[in-house]
């Protein structure tokens, strides 16, 4: 599980492995992988390895995979990611990440599943779970460069199920909305967003349902409802106005209130 420390990663860990699944946690913070993994070990027995790697960077697949050596792996999430700016803003108001964005949330994917997927081939059988996002299935003015690397994640994992579905392999990509995560300042849940454990507790219960999913019902309703909009709605000035004040409005109340 990339991503491991927090949010959606932390929960993958401790859901797969009340499954039963010995994990791996790889992360930055090595601090707060120690403590998941004590808690873990201490409250379902199972085993754990960590492995700290920052996938802010590109020269740490080598070190991964020589700490994979030996080991089956029969799952692989894809969780890890960054989000540059949680409010909305234009491209050139954005923080200038890019390069850390690209490494961190389109080559952590290409990379961790190249690592994986050969051994999986081999034993034709394995599941892979890309994180992607909602804002990942169309084009999000606003959050322009997420919305971008996230798209990435979509087509890539949809390619890659075509071509490793006859062999075994389950790869599905999940888009969900909004959660309650560190990354995005744990906004206030409701019947929309989501804590992290709740969406991987449910969204584990649609692996077999189809190449992508949304992860939960709410999620899947809202996607629904957003894809009766007509584009040139969507993609107006006007929309773009309402998510610079309204929605920004919305953020700053429920982070604060936090």
């Amino acid at each position: 599980i990339t991503g491991a420390g927090d949010g959606v990663g932390k929960a993958y860990s401790f859901e797969l492995a009340k499954h039963g699944f010995n994990v791996v946690l790889i992360s930055r913070t090595l601090e707060k992988l120690q403590a998941i993994a004590t808690e873990i070990e201490c409250t379902t027995g199972n085993s754990v390895k960590i492995i700290q790697a920052d996938f802010t960077k590109d020269d740490i697949y080598e070190y991964i995979k020589e700490k994979l050596k030996g080991l089956e792996i029969g799952i692989l999430v894809n969780n890890v990611g960054m989000l540059p700016n949680l409010f909305p803003s234009y491209f050139l108001n954005a923080p200038d990440e890019i390069q850390s964005l690209i490494h961190c949330n389109i080559t952590s994917v290409v990379k961790m599943t190249q690592l994986i997927l050969k051994h999986m081939e081999s034993r034709r059988k394995g599941l892979i779970l890309n994180i992607s996002s909602g804002v990942g299935v169309f084009p999000w003015p606003l959050y322009t460069m997420y919305s971008a690397s996230k798209a990435f994640v979509c087509v890539f994992s949809k390619a890659l199920q075509m071509e490793y579905k006859a062999k075994g392999i389950i790869i599905q990509v999940l888009t969900p909305y909004a959660l309650s995560t560190a990354m995005t300042k744990h906004l206030n849940t409701n019947v929309i967003t989501k804590t992290a454990e709740e969406f991987v507790k449910e969204s584990l219960n649609y692996v077999t349902i189809g190449d992508e999913t949304c992860g939960c019902l709410a999620h899947e309703i809202l996607a629904g409802f957003l894809s009766l909009i007509p584009a040139w709605a969507f993609y107006s000035s006007a929309f773009q106005r309402l998510l610079l004040t309204s929605y920004s409005d919305y953020l700053k109340r429920n982070v604060k209130a936090r």
